[in-house]
């Protein structure tokens, strides 16, 4: 997998941002960096998903091995 700034964007920018800022009575402002750091968590979940699949000599990701995470 690829360090740093040089990791693809995994997340749809325009959706998470909505996302992020919420609706409704409360809305919140999403920093510059903000799908920066939360696409890479999405690589972090991404490299321990295929580590417990590994572990457990599987070469299927299932959805246990990301929320597991």
């Amino acid at each position: 997998m690829a360090k740093g700034k040089d990791k693809d964007m995994l997340l749809v920018g325009s959706k998470t941002k909505e996302a992020l800022k919420g609706s409704g009575k409360t809305t919140y402002n999403v920093s510059a960096d903000a799908l920066d750091a939360l696409n890479e968590y999405v690589y972090w979940l991404v490299d321990q998903a295929q580590k417990k699949c590994a572990a457990n000599g599987r070469k299927t990701i299932r959805a246990y091995d990301i929320l597991a995470s």
